[in-house]
C-alpha cells in the first residue's frame, strides 16, 4: 500500500501581529507546539519574537512543492505576505485552535525557570 504524506507551509505571527515567520512542516500540530514551547527563547527567529499564532497554512502532497512554496512566500515583501494572509484569513484570527483542536498546548515536564515571565504553575506560588 502507498503511503500517504502531508506537508504544511504555515505562517505564524506574535500576538501584536508584528512580525511574522514562514515555515514547513510535516506535522502541524507539533510543530505549533514547538513554537509555543520556544517562545522567549532566543535560539530562534520564531522564538525570540513569541511566534506561535498561526494566521496562513496550506497544506501539500509533495515535500518539494511545500519547499518550494516556502521559499516563494519567505520571499515575498511584508505587504504582499500580508495580502496572502488577508486572503486566507481576512480577519487575521488565529487558528491555532482551528489546526490543534486545543490551545494552548499543555505543558509537560519542564520546569519552573521555563515560564518566562508567565505565571507559574498552581504548586510552584
Amino acid at each position: 500500500m502507498k503511503r500517504t504524506y502531508s506537508f504544511w507551509v504555515y505562517i505564524v505571527t506574535n500576538w501584536e501581529k508584528t512580525t511574522l515567520y514562514t515555515g514547513i512542516t510535516n506535522d502541524i500540530t507539533r510543530r505549533l507546539t514547538e513554537h509555543y514551547n520556544n517562545r522567549g527563547r532566543g535560539k530562534s527567529f520564531a522564538g525570540r519574537n513569541y511566534c506561535y499564532n498561526v494566521v496562513y497554512y496550506e497544506w501539500h502532497k509533495y515535500v518539494l512543492n511545500a519547499i518550494e512554496r516556502e521559499k516563494e512566500i519567505k520571499n515575498l515583501s511584508r505587504a504582499l505576505k500580508e495580502d496572502l494572509i488577508t486572503g486566507f484569513n481576512p480577519s487575521w484570527i488565529f487558528l491555532n485552535i482551528e489546526i490543534c483542536g486545543t490551545w494552548p498546548p499543555e505543558i509537560v515536564n519542564q520546569s519552573i525557570d521555563d515560564w518566562q515571565g508567565l505565571v507559574p504553575p498552581p504548586d510552584k506560588k
